[in-house]
């Protein structure tokens, strides 16, 4: 099993450029299934998420072609209205195969889906999105059981705990698009990856409006036709990569990301000390003075996202002073504090809290990915530190970053890829 290494220490320098959004490319490859002819999709990221999602719409009857960063998806032998256990355990956006199945097949039986451990997240927002629509929904045996003659638009509130369903918000548009009459989404949310899946549908003929605003109306069509799409830049993998440059006190170029996708990481940057310079094609991000400790607290876009929350306690781990981050979307998304800590980060955890006291430096360790995001924190903090980083369970990292290594060498970073049961192999058959 593959694991990174870093030697950490040299500030990242040059320039890096931002693949293609997972998390709209996910949702649009699902939403190609509605239509009646093949869709074209660029600018799709390398990345085994996608691998997975092209496997199960394989499943389903679409014919999937990649070439490059272009996915041709060829939905007119989609007859198959189950998604079993074994097809969605790897990754919890498999549950959107739900609003097209229910739209177009009239059943869907989903198994629950799996990925990042990082807490409780129910999907009980997507099944009273569908209820509203007409759709009878029952558990069995740990799948979602769905039936409906014929979906018909209403008022659906998708308020959850902890704020508004990036999900829930992207099935109920997939689902409404084909729905009788209209369909008015209530606390909507608002995240550019909702806004790019509303672009898609609407070139597909849907009739979309309000998407990016936490109101949504869709006024249901007979049929969707495919289209030929882009899929926006992925704002996660920049900011990733703009934390990364800071902690090392470097001075690099993001090419290709959006600056208005990132205004709350952006901020949070400058509050801290790090300069940022807003370019045409990118961002220019360097370190000339010392860094201040800031409070962040994690919310629904536009607010600070929780998929930036472990590069930034990565980051204020070397920041003197003390600083408090709140996460709220997933209260129990901390699991990179104990392998952080494992580096000598000073970091303690309590009520949904991370409290994090500087330290003058980080030290090399072999650590453990426990999650997607987590990993991108270790990979961070393992630029910065001193000696060896060694980081197990890459496969996480390889869900969301695509050739994260190999665009850090670009920066100037010393960072590797190895399996040690291949060089243990190799090593035996060479004495």
């Amino acid at each position: 099993m593959d694991r990174i290494v870093i030697h950490g220490g040299k500030p990242l320098k040059g320039e890096v450029r931002v693949s293609g959004s997972k998390n709209a490319t996910l949702p649009i490859m699902v939403s190609a299934l509605l239509a009646e002819t093949p869709s074209i999709i660029k600018n799709v990221p390398k990345l085994r998420d996608i691998d997975t999602m092209a496997h199960l719409l394989r499943y389903v009857g679409a014919e999937v072609e990649q070439k490059g960063d272009t996915l041709i998806i060829d939905p007119r032998g989609f007859e198959r209205w189950k998604a079993p256990y074994d097809m969605v355990r790897k990754m919890r956006a498999s549950i959107y195969v739900l609003g097209p199945m229910i739209a177009r097949l009239h059943r869907a039986q989903v198994a629950m889906p799996g990925g990042c451990v990082i807490g409780h997240r129910p999907i009980d927002i997507h099944l009273r999105g569908i209820q509203a629509l007409g759709a009878k929904v029952s558990m069995e045996y740990g799948d979602v059981v769905a039936t409906a003659q014929e979906l018909k638009g209403a008022e659906v509130s998708l308020e959850g705990p902890y704020g508004s369903s990036v999900g829930a918000t992207c099935n109920m548009m997939m689902a409404a698009a084909l729905a009788k009459g209209t369909t008015v989404l209530r606390s909507a949310a608002c995240e550019p990856e909702v806004v790019d899946l509303a672009n898609f549908l609407n070139a597909m003929n849907a009739r979309i409006t309000g998407a990016g605003t936490p109101t949504i109306t869709i006024e249901g069509v007979d049929s969707l036709q495919g289209t030929s799409y882009n899929v926006i830049p992925d704002r996660i993998e920049a900011g990733t990569f703009l934390t990364a440059v800071a902690i090392t006190r470097g001075d690099a170029i993001v090419r290709g990301c959006r600056a208005e996708h990132l205004e709350a990481v952006i901020t949070k940057l400058r509050e801290i000390g790090v300069s940022l310079e807003i370019l045409d094609d990118g961002i220019r991000v360097f370190v000339q003075g010392e860094l201040r400790p800031v409070s962040i607290r994690t919310m629904p876009y536009p607010g600070f996202p929780t998929d930036m929350q472990a590069q930034f306690t990565a980051l204020l781990s070397l920041v003197k002073g003390e600083s408090i981050v709140k996460e709220t979307v997933f209260p129990e998304r901390f699991m990179h504090c104990a392998e952080l800590r494992r580096m000598q980060a000073d970091i303690s955890v309590s009520a949904g809290s991370a409290i994090i006291r500087g330290v003058e430096k980080l030290r090399g360790a072999y650590v453990m990915a426990s999650d997607l995001r987590a990993s991108a924190s270790l990979v961070v903090a393992g630029l910065a530190a001193e000696g060896k980083t060694e980081i197990l369970r890459v496969y996480h990292i390889d869900r969301g970053y695509e050739r994260i290594e190999e665009k850090l060498q670009q920066l100037g970073a010393d960072i590797y890829r190895y399996d040690p049961a291949k060089m243990h192999k190799k090593n035996s058959a060479s004495k």
